[in-house]
Parts: C-alpha cells; sequence; structure tokens
C-alpha cells in the first residue's frame, strides 16, 4: 500500500503541474488526491498503521479504555478517525483560517484602491532606477501581503508605464523574483512562512534577523545584472498613466484603509507574542476590528454615494476560496504520508544520504522550482520533527539535533530555500504563474534569460546565511 500511496500522489502532482496543458483546475486534483491518500491508508491494514508509529497507537488506546475489547481493525479505525484525523485537520485548519483573514484584508485594501497610494509615488523615468524602485517596492511589500497580490498590483503599475513586450516581460521577472524574497523572510510574507511560524519552528524575530540578508542578496543580484542591459528613459508619462480612477473615498480615507489594514496584519506576530494564542486567533480579531472599521466609513454616504460594494460581507465572493481549498487538499494528501510513514522513512534515507542541512535545503529549494514549495514544506516538516529547546550534550549526535530546535538552521534555510528557489523557474511560484498569465511570458525565455541570475542569488544567498550564522 505505501507504493500504491506514493504512485497516486506522484500522479495526483504531475496532474497538478500540468493543470495548464490538461485543462482540469489544480483544486480540484488536490481535494481528489487528498481524500484518496487517507482512503488507501485507512485500508492499507493494521500492521502497516501501527508501525508508523506504535507508541501514539498504544497511548491512544489507553486513553480510551471503552476501545479495548474491540477487534484490532476497529480499534486502527478509532485511532486514525478521532485522533490522526482530528489532529491533522486541526494544524491544517489553523492555516486556512489565517489565510482566509489575510486574503480578505488585502482584497479590501485593494478593493479601496489602497496600494495606488504607493504606486503613484513613483515618479523616476530612469529605466535602472524604476527597475530598481519596482524590485524593492515589491520585496518589502510582499514582507507583509502575499506574493500573488504584490505581483499583481506591480504588473498592473508596468503595464500603464511600459509599452514595449521584451521590457514588461524583464520587468515582470524582476518582479516574480523580489515577490519570493521578500515572502521569505516574514513570518507572514508566504504561505510557508506562516506554516512554519504557525507550528512554532520559527518566530518572528529569529527569521527576520536571520533571512533578511539573503533575501536582500537573492533579490540584489537579479536585479544588478539585469540593469545592466537597461538603457534610457521612460516614454510613457508616469503621473499621467497611474492616475486613480473616480471613487466615492477621499484620498484620506483610501490612506486609513491601506495603513489600518497593514497595521492589522503587522499585530498578529505581536498578539501571538503578547498572548500565546495561535496566529489565527489573531488574523480573526484584527479582521474584526478591520471590518467594524470598514463599516463605520460604509455607514456615511460619501457624496451622496452609498458604498454597499466596499463592505466586507460584499469583498468575501471576491476572495480566492479555490487556492485556499487547493491548499486543504494538498496538506491533506501530505499528511497521509506522514501517517503511513512516509514521510520519516524518506527523512532518515536523506540523513544517510547527505545528512547535511545546507545540502538537504538546496535539493528542497531546487525542488521548489518545479513543485510548489507548500507541499514541499510540509513533507519537511512531517519528515524532520521539531527538536526539544535544550539537547544534552550526551545524546546522539546532539550538534545535528541542534539544527532542528526552533529557529534551528534548518527550519530558516527552509523557509529561504523554498521562497526563493521558486523563482528558478517561472512555473515554481505563484507569483510567477500569475505574471506568466498575465504577460504571457515564455517559459523557455525565462530560462533562457533569468533562470542563471535567479539560481545565481538563490545559491549567494545560502552562503550569506552560512557565512553570518
Amino acid at each position: 500500500m505505501t507504493i500504491a500511496m506514493l504512485i497516486v500522489f506522484m500522479l495526483g502532482y504531475t496532474l497538478i503541474a500540468l493543470e495548464h496543458k490538461i485543462q482540469i483546475n489544480k483544486t480540484a486534483i488536490a481535494l481528489t488526491l487528498g481524500v484518496i491518500l487517507w482512503t488507501l491508508y485507512i485500508f492499507s491494514g493494521a500492521p502497516h498503521i501501527i508501525s508508523a508509529d506504535p507508541s501514539a497507537f498504544h497511548n491512544f488506546i489507553n486513553a480510551h479504555p471503552d476501545y479495548t475489547h474491540l477487534p484490532l481493525k476497529s480499534q486502527v479505525q478509532k485511532y486514525i478517525i478521532n485522533l490522526q484525523i482530528i489532529e491533522q485537520l486541526g494544524n491544517i485548519a489553523e492555516i486556512l483560517f489565517y489565510l482566509l483573514g489575510a486574503m480578505t484584508i488585502v482584497e479590501a485594501i485593494d478593493n479601496y484602491h489602497g496600494f495606488d497610494i504607493i504606486t503613484n509615488r513613483i515618479t523616476t523615468k530612469s529605466k535602472r532606477k524604476l527597475l530598481w524602485l519596482i524590485a524593492f517596492i515589491t520585496f518589502f511589500m510582499s514582507s507583509i501581503l502575499d506574493n500573488m497580490t504584490s505581483a499583481i498590483v506591480m504588473m498592473l503599475l508596468i503595464r500603464k508605464l511600459l509599452t514595449e513586450q521584451k521590457e514588461r516581460w524583464i520587468f515582470g521577472s524582476i518582479i516574480i523574483i523580489a515577490a519570493n524574497a521578500g515572502g521569505a523572510w516574514t513570518p507572514i510574507g508566504d504561505v510557508t512562512t506562516i506554516m512554519l511560524w504557525i507550528n512554532d519552528n520559527i518566530s518572528s524575530g529569529g527569521i527576520m534577523k536571520s533571512i533578511f540578508l539573503p533575501s536582500v542578496m537573492a533579490l540584489c543580484i537579479p536585479v544588478f545584472l539585469t540593469s545592466l542591459s537597461l538603457k534610457g528613459q521612460l516614454t510613457t508619462s508616469i503621473s499621467g498613466s497611474a492616475t486613480t480612477p473616480k471613487l466615492p473615498f477621499s484620498k484620506s480615507v483610501r490612506n486609513s484603509i491601506l495603513f489600518t489594514g497593514i497595521l492589522c496584519l503587522l499585530a498578529v506576530p505581536v498578539f501571538k507574542s503578547v498572548t500565546q494564542l495561535p496566529p489565527f486567533a489573531g488574523i480573526m480579531l484584527t479582521l474584526g476590528i478591520f471590518w467594524i472599521y470598514t463599516d463605520i466609513i460604509n455607514n456615511k454616504k460619501i457624496q451622496g454615494i452609498p458604498a454597499a460594494d466596499y463592505r466586507i460581507t460584499n469583498l468575501l465572493s471576491k476572495v480566492d476560496f479555490s487556492t485556499i481549498l487547493f491548499f486543504l487538499g494538498i496538506l491533506l494528501a501530505v499528511a497521509a504520508l506522514e501517517a503511513m510513514g512516509i514521510l520519516h522513512a524518506l527523512s532518515g534515507w536523506l540523513n544517510t544520504r547527505l545528512h547535511n542541512i545546507y545540502l538537504i535545503n538546496l535539493s528542497i529549494g531546487l525542488l521548489s522550482s518545479v513543485i510548489d514549495n507548500v507541499p514541499l514544506v510540509a513533507a519537511a516538516m512531517g519528515m524532520y520533527p521539531l527538536s526539544a529547546e535544550t539537547i544534552l550534550p550526551a545524546t546522539p549526535e546532539a550538534h545535528y539535533l541542534l539544527n532542528f530546535v526552533r529557529d534551528g538552521d534548518f527550519w530558516n534555510l527552509l523557509a529561504y530555500c523554498t521562497g526563493t528557489g521558486g523563482s528558478i523557474l517561472i512555473i515554481g511560484s505563484a507569483a510567477g504563474v500569475v505574471v506568466m498569465g498575465l504577460e504571457k511570458i515564455n517559459f523557455i525565455w525565462y530560462m533562457k534569460h533569468i533562470t542563471w541570475m535567479a539560481l545565481l542569488g538563490f545559491i549567494s544567498g545560502i552562503g550569506i546565511y552560512y557565512l553570518i550564522s
């Protein structure tokens, strides 16, 4: 059954990767994959299920004396349904609820044209200066917002400023690299860092301190190399191209929406550190506060126009629930592999063959250029459990295990490699896929002109981390 589960997983993931070719939505495939794997797992036989984690099974049965008289098959079914699935679903729900809250706030800011306040301040006409400005605005924007939103906002701006397709492809490629690099160094910047943060593998201060410089390096090298080929001035008038359409809200209201939304997102790590409650509780609290604030604004008729379309209740329909359900399916699939003990066996193989956190994470980072980074991180978390904060010196391989404590080098590198590794190929990240779709960037063109620069930046960032750690 182990082989069958691996074949099904690889087949499902191949179909996800070929979404645009086969014209079947990846969310549908992911949901189907997740449930099929759990079905295969529950029918894999009691000996296989128990052997994956004997202590957990026996502890469960001992904690439920009324199950002791049941046949072994029924005991195993109770163990899966009442413990394993419930625990995994709880962990997954934390991530999904956080994403739902954050995506709602970001969608509201965008609906109020709050991001225009940032993009309208770009006044340079030099192509090189514009490239650096776009890169760093995207870098810092994606550290707070999700990578996909940051990429879309900046690409819409670029469309207004550049008429030549080749130049838009160049700028779009840098936006992809900047969005992925920016999302890697904060706990709320990317789904993968959110997952690690929620699971307590990393802390807010730890990831920002450790990964900021490597992320900057991963961005600056491609931007510098790209800027060498850019010459001349823009022909489009920036001030005239980025005007905001007529809205029922004043500039001050839109400013307040932007800053309130950003403050709500930034408040979540603070809330977690003060209360020790999971991040989804913090994002639900700040979403509630943000919702109240926007309702107060919308209770007024501004310029005689009822602004019902700007209420959060109406914006919820615009939130990308397809993405949330995709994460649900993928995380369920990976959880099934973990429950079967497949991920533990894989970690043992990697430790035997490589036994080096830099080589392991380098391999994972290269894989993330082809495979979505969410299941990669989920798999890594399943393969390598979080080590205790205090490891006795006498413990076998104590030095190696220190890499897996909270804020350990393995987790920091995992966040960096899966985030920035997605830039190596245009299909390796959500930001890349979005920009590819918006500008119809050719896969081969990206691989020929951008991949080597993204790879150089990626490896340089790992080198910087090694030097400062």
